[in-house]
């Protein structure tokens, strides 16, 4: 502000230079194209990562499909019956089925009858999950929403006879829950998809009849965050056609700029192409990895889908989960914890209860989880079990264990003049977090 009486000055011609420069530079930005991705895995793999998926840390994965229905064994139901023909599998169906029924009887009873999208999503939001993954599709080819090529086998012609994709969506982004798509690339039993594997996979029948179209029609109908490919296994990924998917994902689909996927889009692609690395169901690695990755388990041990021959002893514990969580994050990863629905559309108490229990200990010790980076030490290997992240200048100190006598050693920080240790309440059952500012 200038005093009364003053009066203000012309620019000076320096002054003017400077904003045409500026103008000009920023037209110069504004006009050039962004930039394109072609399908080739050296140019998509050098798209950087989203940020926001790093920053997100946990979420939580659904195997839900019909599958529930005989909800027995795993979600693997229908190969281990009749692929593989498992004997055990054979007598179940023996016992409890009538001759002849055929796995797509099953169908029909698939109802998510109980299923309130507003339900399931205000748990995720209480678990503290930044974002949900469900399938859309598994590997037995029923898709969760009306796809336009999965005629007769699809959740609106038949079961529920709703679209659970959009449900489940609608409700997650009203709480600003990031929603992933899991997508089985694979069929089992699909006729044009044997038909391929008969002729060596040097046909593309299956892909360009069924698999393309999905994966098209779950981007633009529900613009996902995430892709979540799985079922790649059998063929190289030029079979799957998967660069040239991903090359159109990130150039000109309406999610080119928000979108993540992973990196199952071939036989040869895992823990080497595509976004993040899931290398493998359950992946721990041993050290920190110079790549983004995400570690996905399950509360049930022994599966993905729901199963009514669960055991107590076959879920995972509460002090296992964080202890997992913890490691993960300290590591550079997000931990995907999943969670099979009933037939119904009902999560059973157990699974509740663990989501719960997670999401109480993320709201006392969330700031050393959401938004961290590795630390230059990961972890020390004493007795107390401490794992560290990092974030701005500060250290996090998470120890999973209580140290017997009451003191924890902490090796790997070295003290300044500013070290500051705040003094923190302990209310956490187990995993305990003490934040070091002005450490090195």
């Amino acid at each position: 502000m200038r005093a009364p009486g003053m009066r203000s000055r012309p620019a000076g011609p320096a002054l003017l230079l400077l904003l045409l420069f500026l103008g000009a530079a920023e037209s110069v930005r504004r006009a050039q194209p962004p930039r394109r991705y072609t399908p080739d895995w050296p140019s998509l793999d050098s798209r950087p990562l989203p940020a926001w998926f790093d920053e997100a840390k946990f979420g939580v994965f659904i195997h839900w499909g019909v599958f529930s229905v005989p909800a027995w064994g795993s979600e693997w139901f229908w190969w281990h019956w009749q692929g593989e023909g498992r004997p055990q599998y054979q007598r179940f169906m023996r016992d409890n089925y009538p001759p002849g029924f055929s796995y797509a009887d099953f169908g029909p009873q698939f109802t998510a009858r109980f299923f309130h999208p507003e339900e399931w999503a205000d748990l995720f939001q209480a678990a503290g999950a930044k974002y949900v993954v469900l399938t859309t599709k598994h590997h037995e080819g029923f898709t969760n929403w009306p796809s336009p090529v999965s005629w007769n086998w699809n959740s609106k012609d038949v079961g529920p006879h709703r679209d659970l994709v959009g449900e489940l969506g609608t409700a997650l982004r009203k709480r600003n829950i990031r929603y992933g798509l899991y997508h089985s690339l694979l069929e089992w039993f699909h006729p044009l998809y044997l038909l391929d594997k008969k002729n060596g996979f040097k046909t593309q029948h299956f892909v360009s009849a069924k698999t393309m179209p999905e994966l098209y029609d779950l981007v633009n109908s529900y613009k996902p965050d995430l892709i979540w490919s799985d079922g790649e296994w059998e063929c190289p990924d030029t079979y799957w056609n998967s660069t040239n998917f991903l090359s159109w994902l990130y150039n000109d689909s309406p999610v080119k700029d928000e979108v993540v996927v992973n990196d199952r889009w071939g036989q040869n692609c895992s823990c080497h192409h595509g976004g993040y690395y899931n290398c493998e169901d359950k992946f721990k690695p041993q050290s920190l990895p110079d790549h983004k990755w995400e570690m996905c388990t399950s509360i049930d041990k022994f599966s993905w889908g729901y199963r009514r021959d669960m055991a107590l002893s076959d879920v995972t514990e509460e002090s296992e989960i964080i202890s997992e969580l913890v490691q993960t994050v300290s590591l550079g990863g997000n931990y995907l914890l999943n969670i099979g629905p009933t037939k119904d559309g009902l999560i059973v108490p157990i699974f509740q209860e663990r989501l719960l229990a997670v999401g109480k200990w993320l709201s006392i010790n969330g700031e050393a989880i959401y938004a961290s980076k590795p630390w230059r030490v990961q972890w020390e290997k004493n007795t107390t079990s401490v794992w560290y992240t990092s974030k701005g200048s500060a250290v996090y100190a998470i120890f999973l264990h209580w140290p017997e006598n009451g003191v924890l050693n902490l090796e790997s920080p070295i003290t300044t003049s500013t070290t500051k240790l705040p003094p923190s309440a302990v209310p956490a059952e187990f995993a305990w977090t003490i934040k070091l500012t002005g450490v090195k």
